[in-house]
């Protein structure tokens, strides 16, 4: 059997991405193509990201020195405090993480162990590198995955006399039946390079070939329940077993453009040294990792002592302390530490106020920035001027059965205005309340899209009255339907 000498696939190895060529002006210009207002809390993010990249400018003995500041923001839900950070972090190109801070809870009560939050960035990051590095090696990963697919069709003989009828009928070769070796190879030869341009023309993707993939199904099945003294078994025992117990593999049938995909990603993965993915992702999260704690405000305590929710409130602060001042946490790819990850913290604070959490955490998050709740004037502008607007998400989304719509400046002021007094008379769920009233007033439209007939549609200031004037009415019936 013929032996192809696999090159070794040298990528350029990652670096750490980040707002480095940003200044903070024109990280604040990029936040604002798709969140309205909140310039505030833009311009301390901005300055946040910022000092990262400085830091990482300073001599080695200095930077290791330079804590990263951290960020509360304060307030109401729907005003853009998840959506800053999401944004910032795609922007930065860094592991993002989302959490709720009032489902973990202290050891013995209900709820999950702090630390995870740190394996779970630690698995985006190095899924993050991984992703960078199989595009780096997709090209070569595509050209083996081909090659394998020639030797599905065209398998290599293993003596010179054995030459390989059925795929020379398939090309139209009309060789000798057994021809003598020296021809034999010559005609293999042919054979392949004409099932090559074949395939690189796409004249064979139909063609069913038969694979060879690995068994999932085979693996044992095993589910360890993720309670706080029991989470940190689950990875490692799942690693031992995944290294003891033998690979199954199973054939299965697919055409060719199917098979081609199965097949490159595993020669993508066997030009991956993981090793270096895995330090890659530690890296990456360690200096760039953003962990967005939502709801901190529903572990801030009053300060009431005694027992129950008040002392489990306490202990998630404690939990979350050591993470926040900088630790080590042990995840399945090795120790991780927290000292300049960067942490975003947010909540309303109706019932409580900053200075309830306890005062070590509260030193941890120097940068404090109050967001303003939403005006009418400003629900207009997000339904109309950000890159993912809302009257674009719903007109391209109807746009796909040929339900063409347009809505007037009139009409947006109404739905606009609508949303705010319906906040007004309700729980205030800031731009949230948008989706809900446009929801309703395109409920008609979006149910007959589908019956196949293409329309134009025009809606203005008194369709959307219509639509609302019974619910704006009866304050009670919005309380169910707004």
């Amino acid at each position: 059997m013929e032996l192809r000498h696999r090159e070794t696939a040298q990528p350029s190895p990652l670096e750490l991405r980040g707002p480095g060529e940003l200044t903070p002006r024109q990280i604040v210009d990029e936040l604002d193509t798709y969140i309205i207002g909140q310039d505030k809390a833009k311009r301390k993010v901005a300055i946040a990201m910022r000092n990262r990249w400085r830091r990482q400018q300073l001599p080695p003995e200095l930077r290791d020195e330079v804590a990263p500041k951290n960020i509360i923001m304060i307030g109401p839900t729907g005003v853009g405090k998840t959506e800053i950070a999401r944004r910032l972090a795609r922007l930065a190109g860094a592991p993002f993480l989302k959490v709720e801070a009032s489902k973990y809870t202290e050891v013995g009560y209900v709820g999950r162990d702090v630390e995870s939050m740190i394996r779970d960035l630690m698995d985006l990051g190095v899924k993050m590198v991984k992703e960078a590095k199989t595009k780096e090696v997709e090209k070569l990963a595509e050209k083996y995955a081909e090659e394998r697919i020639l030797d599905l069709l065209l398998p290599t003989p293993q003596h010179p006399d054995e030459i390989t009828a059925p795929a020379q009928q398939e090309v139209g070769d009309a060789e000798e039946e057994h021809p003598p070796p020296e021809v034999a190879a010559t005609s293999m030869a042919r054979t392949r390079q004409r099932l090559a341009k074949k395939l690189a023309e796409g004249e064979l993707e139909d063609k069913v070939i038969e694979i060879e993939v690995k068994d999932t199904s085979a693996m044992p099945m095993m589910q360890i329940f993720s309670n706080a003294g029991i989470e940190e078994m689950d990875f490692h025992i799942q690693d031992i077993l995944g290294r003891m117990l033998p690979q199954h593999s199973k054939r299965r049938k697919a055409k060719i453009s199917q098979a081609r995909q199965v097949l490159k990603n595993e020669e993508a993965q066997k030009l991956i040294d993981m090793d270096e993915v895995i330090s890659g992702g530690q890296r990456l999260v360690e200096e760039s990792g953003i962990v967005f704690l939502d709801e901190i405000d529903k572990i801030a305590s009053k300060g009431s002592g005694g027992s129950g929710p008040e002392v489990s409130r306490e202990g998630v602060q404690r939990d979350i302390l050591p993470l926040v001042e900088g630790s080590s946490v042990m995840t399945k790819y090795g120790m991780v530490r927290t000292d300049h990850i960067l942490f975003i913290a947010a909540g309303a604070f109706h019932m409580t106020k900053p200075s309830d959490l306890i005062p070590e955490l509260q030193g941890r998050f120097p940068i404090r920035v109050e967001l303003d709740s939403l005006a009418a004037s400003e629900f207009e502008r997000i339904l109309t001027e950000p890159k993912n607007a809302l009257i674009r998400q719903y007109t391209e989304l109807l746009g796909t059965e040929d339900v063409h719509i347009s809505f007037t400046p009139e009409a947006v002021r109404e739905i606009a205005v609508s949303a705010h007094a319906v906040n007004e008379m309700t729980e205030n769920i800031g731009a949230r309340r948008l989706h809900t009233v446009l929801e309703h007033i395109l409920e008609d439209i979006s149910f007959a899209a589908s019956d196949g007939a293409t329309e134009e549609i025009a809606i203005d200031q008194q369709y959307v009255r219509d639509k609302l004037k019974d619910i704006m009415e009866d304050r009670d019936l919005s309380r169910y339907i707004l």
